[in-house]
Formats: structure tokens, C-alpha cells, sequence
């Protein structure tokens, strides 16, 4: 069949379609493909005439550039991303923007101070948690005094609200949009809605059968598969770690419940799930005029039994470096290891879940003999487990293991600089779970810091 000569041309392919906008008096050009990921191709965009849409050009500018090159310009002033990401829900590309907001994969080889988060009431952190994938779009919450400060992707402020407590000591994100909080200094763990800050119920551990158990305290909060655990300790020395429905807030039973205020037998200041395994990890380190005690129990979440533990100072045949005890530990869920910092050496020691033993610690050593603590002890290290990384704070300085050639498959290198060192002993590490921020707290410093790694990442420049 031959084309009837009279007929109108055949638009051109969506694909190269142009498109005039005139936004808050700016005109711009494009094409329906640069608008493909918007709601503007909602508009007659096959009109000669120019679509009129009245926001901030400015704001419009920066979206376009970013949906033509997939990449957005990070010079831009943080107070100023607030009306571009209000006009970029406006056109429906509030996914593609902060998708181009959040930082590249995280390496510790390459990490620098991005930004402070710092609350604008009581700016000094008694407790904080990365939420990482468990509420959507929430990255960190912050505790304070007793309020918690919730931000987001971006690392926007979203609200702040007041619990019940005064002193928050213990923080953590409940998938499902709740946290829960406790405190060393008053009853209870406390659920609240994250976005809403509304109370949605409290857990306290009684006993009718032991009236010693009563205004019980919590000293840390773990997330299970279906549950929370918490670990409570009374003023008489009775402490146990309390398993509770996430949906119901009732306590299930009871988990290595102990009496006694010796350094292995008091209530676990961390806690670690491990689904692959099946086991909760239970750890505690306490310091005083004669150093540093601390202990590692790994509970059978079905039965509840102890499958493993060691205690430091211990016995020269449980321990393979007598007197160099713990000052910190860690738990890397995804491999399933253990992870402690000596409080005399500064040494690095994991512990494989599979492998546990009498003396399961292998310790890590660097093939680069200059990379040495140069004197620096382990003192008041930090340890933290994230992305197949060690991350450990030593005094005031932060370093990294990283897969590599030295014993354990590890190899250490530096993080900060001097300048980053000087602000204080670090308190914290904590990785983002599914995200690509570290976060790190210092002691009297304000708020938390947060390090990123570089989108030049490898890249030499010639200048």
C-alpha cells in the first residue's frame, strides 16, 4: 500500500520530542526523554507553546541537569537542598534526587568527614542508632537528655520528640517504624513511633515469685526476627535478658538470667543477633583502678542456652594473651565473628562463631611494619564490624582493617587525620546498616559525626 502523500507528517519518536517550559519566568528547552522519570509528560507536552509551571527556577535548573546527566552537583549549600527536594517531589523525581544525594559504596580507604549532625536542643549524645533499612528514609536517630532527634536519607531534621526518660542510655530502631529506648538511670524500655513520637507501650521485668525483681533497669536493646531483646538489671544484682513480641510488647521468657555483681555476671551492655546462626551474642566490659574485665556469651536463642563463653582476666588456658583484657567488642553478624580490642596492646582479636574453643582469638598483624600503634595501648578503644571492615577507635584517633594480605586476611590503614583526632576520645562507631555512612561520637563533643567516602574515590588529580 503506497503512503497517501496528504497525510500529516508522523510525529516525531517520544524519544525525541522537544519540550518548552517556562518555569517562574525562566524558559528552558529539553526533550520527553530528560522528563521521562517526571510527572511534567502528565502535561500536553506536544503544545508549540510553552508550558507555564510556577516554582523556583532555580530549583528546576538543578533537577534538569541532574535528569540529564544522572548526577547531582553536591557544592550546593545543605540549607538550600530543602526547596529543591520540596520542588522535586512537586515533579515527582524525589526518588532519582536523593538517590543522587546519598554517598557512593563506603570504603574505609577512602573515608573523610562528610558532616556534624548536631541536635538543636541538648546538642551532647547519650545514645544514638543508625537505622539504616529498617524505616524508610530514616538514616539516624539521636538521643539526648532524654529526647530523640529523627533524620533522614538526606540527614534532614525530621522531628523531635520527649520520652519518658530522662537520660537515654540505650537506643534502638524496631523495624516497622518504632524505637525503642531505655535508660541505666530509670525503669522500663520505652516504644515510640518514629515519625509520630507517640508512646506506644513500655516493658518492665517483673517476677511475682521474686520481689527483688522491680524497677529494673535497661542496658541494652537488640532487634530479633520477630522480637526485641533487652537486657535488665535490678539494683540487687539480678539481671536477664528479656525477649519480647514486636507486635504484642509481652514479654515471651527469659534469657541467661544471673545474680551477682562480679565483672562476668553483670547484665551485658551489647547486644548482637546473629540470624544465620540462630544465637544472640551478650557482651559487657567494665574498667576500673585496676583495669579493664569483661566478658562474651553466646545464648541458643531456642533454648536459651550458653553455648560459648570467656571472661577477661581469665585463666592463662582460656586466654591466650593473660592480662591484656578486653576493653571493647563487636559482633560482624553477616560472617559470623567476634571481634574484641586488648585494653594493654591495642591488639585486634576475631573469633570465629563457627570455630569457638578455649582460645579461639586469631589476631590480626599488619605486613606493614611502619603502620605499628606506635605506643598508642588500647586504653578506651572502640571497635565496630561493618561492610567486611574493622573500624577501631584508639584514644582520639579512628582506623580501619580492611581485607587485605596481613594475618586474618586484614590490613590496617588510617582514617582521620590530626586535625580529625584532636576533637576528642571517640565513644561510638556504628555503621549504617544498609546505607553508606559511618557514624562516630566523641566524649563532650557535640552531636555525631558522619564520614563518607569520596565520589573521586581513585581518582589522581593533575592540578
Amino acid at each position: 500500500m503506497m503512503e497517501n502523500p496528504t497525510a500529516p507528517p508522523h510525529p516525531p519518536p517520544i524519544d525525541h520530542r522537544q519540550v518548552h517550559l517556562n518555569v517562574g519566568g525562566s524558559r528552558f528547552e529539553t526533550t520527553t526523554t530528560t522528563l521521562s522519570s517526571t510527572t511534567l509528560l502528565l502535561s500536553d507536552t506536544s503544545s508549540p507553546h510553552s508550558i507555564f509551571i510556577d516554582r523556583d527556577p532555580d530549583s528546576f535548573s538543578s533537577l534538569l541537569s541532574l535528569l540529564r546527566r544522572h548526577h547531582h552537583n553536591h557544592h550546593h549549600d545543605h540549607c538550600n537542598l530543602r526547596p529543591l527536594l520540596s520542588d522535586s517531589a512537586f515533579y515527582g523525581a524525589d526518588s532519582l534526587l536523593r538517590a543522587a544525594l546519598s554517598p557512593p559504596p563506603f570504603s574505609g580507604l577512602d573515608a573523610s568527614l562528610a558532616s556534624t549532625v548536631v541536635p538543636s536542643s541538648h546538642p551532647f549524645v547519650s545514645a544514638f542508632d543508625a537505622a539504616g533499612d529498617r524505616v524508610s528514609r530514616v538514616s539516624i536517630l539521636i538521643a539526648h537528655g532524654g529526647l530523640v532527634s529523627v533524620y533522614d536519607d538526606v540527614l534532614f531534621h525530621l522531628n523531635t520528640f520527649r520520652t519518658h526518660l530522662d537520660l537515654i542510655t540505650s537506643i534502638r530502631t524496631i523495624s516497622g517504624g518504632m524505637v525503642a529506648v531505655g535508660s541505666e538511670a530509670a525503669a522500663g524500655m520505652h516504644f515510640y513511633g518514629v515519625v509520630s513520637g507517640c508512646h506506644v507501650g513500655s516493658v518492665h521485668w517483673t517476677d511475682k515469685t521474686d520481689p527483688r525483681i522491680y524497677k529494673s533497669k535497661v542496658s541494652a536493646i537488640e532487634e530479633g526476627e520477630d522480637c526485641v531483646y533487652a537486657a535488665f538489671d535490678c539494683r540487687h544484682g539480678e539481671n536477664a535478658v528479656l525477649v519480647v513480641d514486636k507486635e504484642t510488647m509481652r514479654v515471651r521468657g527469659e534469657i541467661g538470667r544471673q545474680t551477682g555483681h562480679a565483672a562476668k555476671k553483670v547484665a551485658p551492655g551489647k547486644l548482637d543477633w546473629v540470624p544465620e546462626l540462630g544465637v544472640l551474642v551478650g557482651s559487657r566490659v567494665t574498667s576500673g583502678a585496676f583495669g579493664f574485665a569483661g566478658y562474651v556469651r553466646v545464648w541458643d536463642v531456642r533454648s536459651g542456652n550458653v553455648v560459648w563463653e570467656t571472661s577477661e582476666p581469665g585463666s592463662g588456658m582460656s586466654s591466650g594473651r593473660f592480662g591484656d583484657a578486653m576493653c571493647d567488642v563487636d559482633v560482624d553478624a553477616e560472617d559470623g565473628v567476634v571481634v574484641k580490642v586488648c585494653s594493654k596492646s591495642g591488639d585486634v582479636g576475631l573469633a570465629d562463631m563457627r570455630m569457638f574453643g578455649d582460645d579461639p582469638w586469631v589476631y590480626l598483624e599488619d605486613p606493614d611494619k611502619g603502620l605499628k600503634a606506635g605506643g598508642v595501648s588500647g586504653g578506651d578503644g572502640v571497635v565496630c564490624c561493618w561492610k567486611k571492615q574493622v573500624f577501631v577507635g584508639r584514644e582520639k584517633g579512628l582506623e580501619v582493617w580492611s581485607r587485605g594480605n596481613g594475618v586474618g586476611g586484614y590490613r590496617r590503614n588510617y582514617v582521620d587525620r590530626v586535625e580529625d583526632a584532636e576533637r576528642g576520645l571517640i565513644t561510638k562507631i556504628e555503621g549504617s546498616g544498609g546505607g553508606n555512612r559511618l557514624y562516630v561520637s566523641r566524649e563532650n563533643v557535640e552531636g555525631v559525626e558522619v564520614w563518607e567516602s569520596s565520589r573521586l574515590s581513585g581518582v589522581v588529580s593533575a592540578l
